[in-house]
């Protein structure tokens, strides 16, 4: 099979699919953008992941994505590593945001998509890893959304931590407030500013 074909395909298929079924995808990803944490959300729905998958395929971003390491059970693990899964224990206090620091360093390209909400349950509060990872990387943080309502998915703003959280959190919220989840009752707008 011609590789240059399969790429193309790769490419061309997610973008048919995602038309079919109605979605539009906006935002890329400049050339001088090699590493990143990208941030996604809305999170209330596993079907988020099939349509971010297709999204990110369909703007060729090669991402890594977080996911729990109970996941990855044969044969659904062979096809998450495969996607770009990281695998992330829940249960044990580890020191995720320095793993994901040294793997920053370690990379030439990283692209690491975090879910701040954690979960797809309603939070009171998002975890503030994705914001710590990308400051004590030196990477800048992108934000990426489903947005259900208008049936549009991509990437919005990017920027660079500036180190108040209170401050950035505000930028973050004000980008997500007219985008809605698929389950819009379990996405809790609030929850992006600190307690």
């Amino acid at each position: 099979m011609n590789i240059s074909i399969f790429a193309k395909n790769h490419e061309m298929i997610p973008k048919i699919i995602l038309r079919l079924t109605g979605w539009k995808m906006t935002g890329e990803f400049t050339s001088d953008i090699r590493k990143c944490v990208l941030v996604v959300a809305p999170h209330t729905s596993n079907m988020d992941f099939i349509i971010g998958r297709m999204v990110f395929n369909a703007l060729r971003v090669k991402v890594r994505f977080l996911i729990k390491k109970e996941a990855f059970v044969f044969p659904l693990g062979f096809f998450l590593k495969k996607w770009g899964g990281v695998p992330v224990e829940r249960n044990r206090r580890t020191n995720l945001v320095e793993q994901l620091v040294k793997r920053f360093e370690e990379a030439d390209e990283l692209v690491l998509a975090i879910t701040p909400e954690g979960t797809r349950s309603r939070v009171t509060s998002w975890k503030k890893g994705f914001y710590y990872v990308a400051m004590k990387s030196n990477v800048p943080i992108v934000l990426g959304f489903l947005d259900y309502g208008k049936k549009v998915a991509g990437l919005g703003p990017v920027f660079y931590p500036s180190g108040d959280y209170e401050k950035d959190s505000r930028v973050i919220q004000d980008f997500y407030s007219d985008k809605t989840a698929r389950y819009p009752d379990k996405f809790n707008i609030d929850a992006i500013r600190p307690r």
